[in-house]
């Protein structure tokens, strides 16, 4: 594999373009960021460049979220949203919360849960959609948009301060070393760069460790969340409502839950989140989803429908605790890069706009004032101030509880604790997560393995035929993007002792163990496969997997997500 100096060597110093601010991402926390620069580039009379670099093949392509958006994100950014035909289109008309057991259900009444918990003046969305409409609104501001724009490396200047990224570098063989049709990439350089990569970004990991932002703070907690849009009879479709449900199949497995959300078209989303700090290897969570669909709730809801699209991320869970330090020189993490996930409310889109506007009025005035690479301490200070702060800190102890005394516990605990907090009050301080979520694996020989049904085709589905309804696609002729440390340790480490479990917590079927007669087993990475979640990055027991970004424009092309 050439290295960024070998290349510069062969091919001679990238072209280079200047901006004032530059944002990987173009999910709701950068194109947030970017057209709130525009608006105070216009508001100031002040010239400030913008670029937006997105992996996805469009802007929309790689987003993926449950999506009930609170608009509050929105309201800030753009009052006038509705007016200029933003795609929010179905507000919540009724919340239902259930606890299942295998054959029946029970409600849990709205009147005990705190006014936070409740949807009233929410809209179900596609993400992907709103960011589309976004993107839209941030190139008539005059911010220049490139899609299919991974971003593989960070520029450094003397001081170690964050100046760029290299993005759009295409051509190398599987080998690494350059192709025929090699292309070196551009460095896209900026007096700031904003890292809205989504959770567990290979750019923001870096950063994080570069500048041990992590230190003083909580590990990062994350859930793997699986979703599939349905199509379903109109006579069951309910427009608006919105279904969350805790308990079977999980029950003391694992922490997460479901939800089932009824938007425009007859469609439903139907998606599953299983907390990554189980302890079972044996645990399977994309076949806990399927099996969650033959709930005899949930089975009435689909027969007679057909699933259009599927796909599966990570999502950030540690909330206030796990924050890291949010800038350094140069650089600052938004959104899911940093982790502003609200987790009872399964809600981060807003904290995610949110943070955008507040990174893009810090370095609006950073500019203004002749700053660069500097840290944007201001934005800091209103993310650990202002409203994201507000709505994190009130929920702060409901994952700790959940991971370590069970569902009952949270429900009650946390929920007393929410509602103590609504208040200015709290009956337990700030709990800590202690363990990340690969260590909290446990060995194979200390769990049972778990008997899953085979789907039946027409509820639920195997991994790879849902796969190919996300579209995703990715060259053949690159190297590969998820990288092991040491190509030893799945069948030498992680086969003997946690039965592998990248054969099973990844939601795409990337990760084999081929185990063929008269030979040694061997572990197969199909990367094509890959949907960009992540999870291989966060949950392998020994930390063996680095996820890097393919070339651009490769991964899942979400239609509606």
């Amino acid at each position: 594999m050439n290295t960024s100096k070998e290349i510069l060597e062969q091919f001679g110093p990238r072209e280079s373009m200047d901006y004032d601010v530059v944002v990987v991402g173009g999910g709701p926390a950068g194109l947030s960021a970017a057209i709130r620069l525009k608006q105070l580039s216009a508001e100031k009379g002040q010239e400030i460049s913008v670029c937006v670099l997105e992996k996805g093949s469009e802007v929309g392509a790689h987003i993926l979220s449950g999506a009930v958006l609170d608009p509050s994100g929105l309201d800030a950014l753009i009052p006038d949203w509705k007016a200029k035909g933003a795609p929010l289109h179905t507000p919540v008309q009724e919340d239902n919360f259930y606890i299942l057991g295998p054959a029946g259900q029970m409600r849990i009444p709205n009147f005990p849960m705190p006014p936070l918990m409740n949807n009233h003046g929410n809209y179900i969305v596609s993400m992907a959609n709103v960011c589309r409409w976004m993107a839209g609104q941030a190139e008539e501001l005059g911010v220049e948009i490139f899609p299919g724009m991974a971003c593989s490396e960070l520029i450094y200047g003397d001081a170690g301060e964050v100046k760029g990224v290299v993005a759009g570098e295409f051509g190398r063989n599987p080998d690494g070393t350059p192709g025929p049709s090699y292309e070196p990439g551009m460095v896209l350089a900026g007096k700031y760069v904003f890292l809205s990569e989504g959770v567990r970004g290979s750019l923001a990991k870096e950063v994080i460790a570069k500048y041990d932002l992590s230190k003083g703070h909580e590990p990062q907690k994350f859930g793997i969340g699986m979703k599939e849009i349905w199509q379903i009879d109109p006579k069951k479709h309910k427009l608006g409502t919105v279904t969350h449900t805790m308990g079977w199949p999980l029950g003391s497995n694992a922490g997460g839950g479901s939800f089932i959300y009824h938007l425009e078209n007859n469609q439903v989303y139907v998606g599953f989140v299983v907390h990554l700090n189980y302890k079972n290897p044996h645990l399977y969570p994309y076949m806990e989803f399927q099996r969650f669909k033959h709930h005899p709730m949930v089975a009435e809801l689909l027969k007679g429908g057909k699933r259009v699209a599927y796909g599966a991320r990570a999502i950030s869970e540690g909330g206030w605790q796990s924050i890291p330090k949010m800038v350094a020189p140069g650089v600052a993490l938004l959104g899911c890069s940093a982790g502003l996930v609200n987790v009872p409310r399964i809600k981060g889109n807003h904290n995610a706009m949110l943070s955008g506007i507040a990174a893009a009025e810090a370095a609006a005035a950073a500019i203004a004032a002749g700053r660069a690479s500097d840290a944007l301490t201001a934005y800091e200070a209103d993310v650990r101030s202002g409203a994201i702060a507000k709505d994190l800190k009130k929920v702060r102890n409901v994952k700790p509880l959940w991971s370590k005394y069970g569902l009952v516990a949270s429900l009650f605990l946390g929920g007393a604790d929410m509602w103590a907090n609504t208040f200015g009050l709290t009956i337990l301080g700030t709990l800590k997560h202690g363990k990340n979520d690969a260590e909290s694996t446990g060995l194979a020989k200390d769990h049972k393995p778990i008997d899953y049904p085979k789907p039946d085709g027409l509820i639920s589905f195997d991994r790879l035929t849902n796969v190919a309804f996300s579209a995703t696609n990715h060259d053949e002729n690159q190297p590969a993007h998820l990288k092991l440390k040491d190509p030893s340790i799945p069948i030498r480490v992680n086969l003997p002792q946690f039965a592998e479990p990248a054969q099973r917590y990844c939601p795409a079927g990337v990760y084999e163990v081929i185990a063929e007669e008269g030979k040694e087993p061997r572990f197969q990475i199909n990367f094509q496969n890959c949907v960009h979640c992540k999870t291989c990055d966060i949950k392998d027991p020994s930390q063996n997997i680095t996820w890097t970004t393919p070339q651009g424009g490769g991964g899942p092309n979400y239609p509606n997500m």
